[in-house]
């Protein structure tokens, strides 16, 4: 599978390739570290991020996550980060996670790159509904969700702990699909 979009593409995370995605979690892991703590938790090293990988690969196989990556093309290391987890077939819905490498932040990539992310994930899976857990003081997904559709189904007030163990408010996104 492969998403063109011009400047970039989307694909299925490599598994085969586990060094590309310790690359851009070790480039991000700071600002990583609160939201995306279970990837960066199973990623510590290289060899824990083969290891998650091949975990990633048994997973996909059962439709239970779905991790994509960003590139640019002709280029072989990742700029960004598409996830499909808490996959409910039988509603159909799952949520959507997201990021992009800091050093390609601000550019739009992520917010352009999902509309043609969630139409493949629609045609694919005949998801009813798709999900965006955000930090509510995250502007920038915040602002990524609003841009793709995606209304604010409400706050649940200290719903997560971070890596810092500070308790915070998450903002659930949704949008719906006939």
């Amino acid at each position: 599978m492969k998403i063109d979009l011009g400047n970039y593409y989307i694909s299925e995370l490599d598994t085969a390739k586990p060094e590309l995605f310790y690359a851009l979690i070790e480039k991000n892991r700071p600002r990583l570290e609160d939201f995306f703590a279970g990837t960066v938790r199973k990623t510590r090293s290289l060899e824990e991020t083969m290891a998650y990988c091949q975990t990633i690969a048994k997973l996909r196989k059962e439709k239970a996550y779905l991790p994509y990556t960003v590139s640019k093309p002709g280029k072989t290391d990742y700029i960004g980060f598409l996830d499909v987890k808490n996959i409910d077939l039988t509603i159909p819905k799952a949520e959507l996670g997201y990021f992009i490498d800091a050093g390609f932040e601000g550019q739009g990539i992520i917010s352009k790159a999902l509309e043609p992310f969630i139409q493949y994930l629609i045609s694919t899976y005949r998801f009813k509904k798709l999900l965006c857990r955000v930090g509510s003081e995250n502007q920038g997904s915040i602002k990524v969700a609003l841009n793709n559709g995606f209304t604010l189904e409400g706050t649940i007030r200290r719903d997560y702990i971070t890596t810092r163990n500070q308790l915070v408010d998450l903002n659930y996104y949704g949008r719906i699909f006939d």
